[in-house]
């Protein structure tokens, strides 16, 4: 009896505890909520490499194509980190029509990342950390309240900070669309990890259009290939604030377009069957083992005119391509998700792109990349 009481002992002890699944928040409103568009990397005249761009002209540019929010994110190392005291006090950072928020291209050593957040924060804190190590970098992130991204991470000044710091990645930076490749493969390995990182764009823009020919330097023509909205990022924010914006980036409701005339993508998915969506890009579910439905929606610009190329990434692998109803601007697939086991979906869309005149050389560089998701989520810990 006691050798048996003791191998049973040895037996319990040599099994590892089940861990209890992980709990997952119910799916916010599709429906309460308004789409908003704008660009999260710009630089004005406050980084000493950008030329002709003061926060004026490149609010003023805002306005007039109709974004909504920007975010001016001047490198802290030009101003030894006291963007407070230069982006932000800038009289001309003010619009009447387009949220602010505020924010900073954090420039390191290691690599770059934008901060973004929807009030002024202590970015002098956030600098002087730099070179700290990770966990400090962290801490000092968590205390300030921020979101903060990794920017061009397959670029020569890539994120080179553990990706458990940032609440997002930059997979589409500047209207070059053939460089973004590598950080798409970044992007899904981190998503294959289990991170939920929310994939945005940014233009990285610097340079403005000169206002006299003696104004003009050699990286002027860039302003005509490279400007506001090359790409656009598209976030379905819970209200037209600051905040929202921010919460949204976070949440992953969010797509990019190579311009802002270009379609917007949306991905859904339809859990129970019912033909009506339960779900879209940044939401997580428990899947339940049963086929899902999911759709691709297009919405402005030609996608109710035009057949687009829908290519569809599941775990980072190629799942499918599809093409695009002109009549209804849809595509649908089915899948079904596998129980207790990490999944993801994300869309890519290409085609021919919608004319962009502000920056006629911009549609080149973009190629037929016309847009993309960010993922449906399955089994994913919101603790990870």
């Amino acid at each position: 009896m006691l050798a048996t009481l003791l191998s049973a002992a040895a037996l319990l002890a040599a099994t590892p505890p089940v861990a209890p699944e992980p709990k997952i928040p119910p799916v916010a409103s599709l429906d309460d909520g308004v789409w908003l568009k704008g660009d999260l990397h710009l630089h004005s005249r406050h980084s000493k490499d950008s030329s002709n761009n003061p926060e004026a002209k490149i609010i003023r540019f805002a306005e007039t194509i109709g974004f909504d929010y920007i975010a001016i994110t001047d490198h802290d190392n030009h101003v030894a980190g006291d963007i407070a005291h230069n982006t932000w006090s800038d009289p001309e950072f003010k619009s009447k029509s387009v949220i602010l928020l505020y924010g900073a291209e954090w420039t390191t050593d290691r690599g770059h990342g934008n901060v973004f957040s929807a009030k002024p924060y202590d970015h002098q804190r956030l600098y002087d950390v730099r070179d700290a190590r990770d966990a400090k970098i962290l801490a000092v992130k968590k205390a300030l309240g921020i979101h903060l991204s990794a920017n061009h991470p397959s670029g020569k000044d890539h994120f080179g900070f553990s990706y458990d710091m940032v609440d997002s990645i930059e997979v589409w930076n500047s209207a070059i669309w053939s460089r973004n490749a590598a950080a798409m493969m970044i992007w899904d390995d981190m998503l294959r990890s289990g991170r939920k990182l929310t994939g945005r764009g940014g233009s990285d823009s610097h340079h403005g259009v000169p206002d006299t020919p003696a104004q003009a330097v050699p990286n002027s023509n860039q302003a005509t290939a490279n400007y506001v909205g090359t790409p656009t990022t598209w976030v379905f924010a819970k209200n037209r604030s600051a905040q929202a914006v921010v919460d949204a980036l976070t949440n992953g409701r969010v797509s990019v377009s190579a311009n802002p005339n270009d379609p917007r993508v949306e991905l859904r998915a339809d859990l129970d069957g019912d033909g009506k969506p339960d779900m879209m890009m940044g939401d997580n579910a428990r899947a339940t083992g049963k086929p899902v439905t999911f759709e691709v929606k297009l919405t402005g610009g030609a996608a109710k005119t035009t057949v687009y190329r829908v290519k569809v990434v599941r775990n980072g692998e190629d799942f499918g391509a599809y093409t695009t109803d002109p009549a209804t601007g849809t595509a649908h697939f089915t899948d079904t998700p596998a129980q207790g086991v990490r999944s993801y979906y994300r869309v890519t869309v290409e085609g021919a792109q919608t004319p962009y005149p502000q920056i006629p050389n911009s549609m080149a560089l973009s190629g037929t990349m016309i847009a993309l998701s960010n993922p449906v989520f399955f089994n994913f810990d919101p603790n990870f």
